[in-house]
This record gives structure tokens, sequence and C-alpha cells, in this order.
């Protein structure tokens, strides 16, 4: 047994709490959530009984770039501020954030409640000055990672983007042809559906009349699906509200491809500019590559659209 472990340690509860980022890691790379769950037989051989072990492990699936949506954690953090935790088990420090906001606060809730952190590589006392300064080294690692794998991820998209080489997934009724080129679906079923759903729009003046246009008529409206067991199919549902909205205010329907090289989401920067005049700019600290499709567009949106070049340089502003 470690020093740092006393019997006041394990007179209280061991938690060990379990992360990934998305729901494709939990799928995919079960080797890491099997050594996080691995860490019940480490708290065991420290002198935890079986009953003393707490596993946490409902967030899995939820990025650890913040506390909203990851339940089990607000528990831990405020179980741990209770001083009802004897030890944090966590296979590493990105495990229980990606944050230094939520990591520091944590460090300070354990080092109050004299509670372990404990990790593959040891056992630390927050309330030491030298395993504390050390667990925050590791937090501020941790938060760092998120930008250098963005950087690299995006970098290579952004590369693509300038040569006209970048293939994002695209609303439904485009395709690529064998050429890489965008052009309309081969499927007139598809195409006519698209070309409906903008006439209703000037016809009712409304996503919400489409909608029920649709219903009315028992009209079913298609989607593609990307990744996943139906990968590349075509599958046809109900219309909704969001999903014309979304329609409505893709550049791609107005002959546009976008790519965002920003951490903004494209929906804030449709909102922003359909409500400034209906047209698509360059915003302040966006970067933003706009073409023309090749593709003949016979459902053009009502809305003017700012046309940009794709040797738009990043900085380059456009008034409407």
């Amino acid at each position: 047994m470690s020093t740092k472990i006393s019997e006041t340690h394990l007179h209280k509860p061991a938690y060990i709490y379990l992360r990934q980022s998305t729901p494709g890691q939990v799928l995919h790379h079960r080797e890491s959530t099997e050594r996080q769950y691995a860490l019940r037989e480490k708290a065991l051989a420290l002198g935890w009984t079986q009953s003393m072990i707490r596993t946490l492990d409902r967030d899995l699936g939820q990025s650890g770039t913040q506390m909203a949506g990851r339940n089990d954690f607000k528990t831990l953090v405020a179980d741990v501020s209770m001083g009802q935790v004897g030890a944090v088990f966590a296979l590493e420090v990105s495990r229980l954030a990606r944050s230094n906001l939520d990591w520091h606060r944590l460090l300070e809730l354990c080092a109050l409640t004299h509670t372990l952190v404990i990790d593959e590589d040891g056992e630390y006392d927050p309330a030491d000055f030298n395993d504390g300064l050390l667990l925050g080294i590791k937090g501020t690692m941790a938060q760092a990672e998120l930008h250098f794998l963005r950087a690299r991820l995006l970098g290579a998209k952004l590369n693509k983007a300038k040569r006209g080489e970048l293939r994002i997934p695209l609303p439904v009724g485009f395709c690529y042809d064998t050429e890489g080129r965008i052009v309309l679906d081969a499927d007139a079923e598809v195409r006519a559906a698209v070309q409906l759903v903008f006439r209703l729009f000037r016809e009712a003046g409304s996503s919400y009349g489409v909608v029920r246009a649709f219903a009315q008529s028992g009209l079913r409206f298609p989607t593609r699906a990307y990744g996943g067991a139906h990968a590349d199919k075509l599958l046809w549902g109900r219309l909704t509200h969001g999903r014309v909205l979304g329609l409505i205010k893709n550049p791609c329907y107005a002959g546009v491809c976008l790519v965002v090289t920003s951490i903004r989401r494209l929906s804030r920067l449709r909102a922003r500019c359909v409500r400034a005049c209906g047209r698509w700019r360059c915003l302040t600290g966006m970067c933003i590559y706009l073409s023309t499709t090749k593709a003949t567009l016979p459902w053009r949106t009502l809305s003017r659209t700012a046309r940009v070049s794709s040797t738009t340089a990043p900085a380059a502003r456009h008034r409407c």
C-alpha cells in the first residue's frame, strides 16, 4: 500500500471515473474502455473493498471540454466537496477534464477534503505542494493537447480546401461524380422532393407552412446517412421544422460551397448572416473559403447570396 493512502481514505468510497469523448470512440476503441474499467482491480490492490468501489461510467461518449452534459462528473464533484470520497481513480487526467477550469476546481476540492487522485502513474495528494503542482501541469497539458489535435486536423483540411479538393458531406440532392465534382443527385425523386420544399416555401412564406403541407399530403423527405450501418444510404422520413430551416439556410442550394476553418459553429454563422441582410459574408475572425458549384440548381434560394472566389484570402471582407 502507498504511504499516501491512510485508513481514513480506505473507509471512504473510491470513485472510478470513466469517460471517452464520442460515441464512436466508445464503440470502436474498446481497449481504452477496458483499461478504464480495469482501474477497479487497482483499487482492490490498494486496499479498498469491493463494496467501497463505485464506478461512474455514464459520461462515456461525452466531451471533457466542459461540465455540461457530464452528470457523473457533477456527481463526483458534489461528493468530493462533501468529503464523501476517499480517492478518485482515472486512467489519466484528460479523462476527468479537458478544461483547466473544471480540473483546478476539482483539485481544490480534493485538497480541502483530503481526497486522493490516482491514475496509471501513481497516487497524488492535491493538498501536497509537489503533487498539486504536478497535477496542475498535467491538466494544462491535457487542455493544450486539444489545440494541437485541432490544428493538425484542420491544417490538412485547409490545404485541401485551398486547392478545391476537400470533399465534405453534401446536403441531400447533391452528390459527387466519379471525378469528384459536385453534381445533382441522379435520383429524380430526391430532386423533386428538394424542389417541392423551396416551391412550398415561396407559396406559404414560412417553414411551418412547408411542414404542414408535407404532413397533410403524407409526403416523406430524404436524408443521406453518413457513417454507421446505413452509411451512404438514402433514408426517407418525416419532414421537420428544423430540417426545413436547414435547407433554406444552406448555401449549397444557392450554388456555393464553403468551408469554415474556425471553431465557431456554422449554424451561428448562418444565423448572423441571415439576420443581417440575407447574404453570406466573411465575418471578423472567421476564415471562409467559398467556391461556386458546377451543378445546375433549379431550386435556387430566395435570398441573394454573396459569391466569393475560392482564391479569396482568409481575411477578406465582403460588403453586403
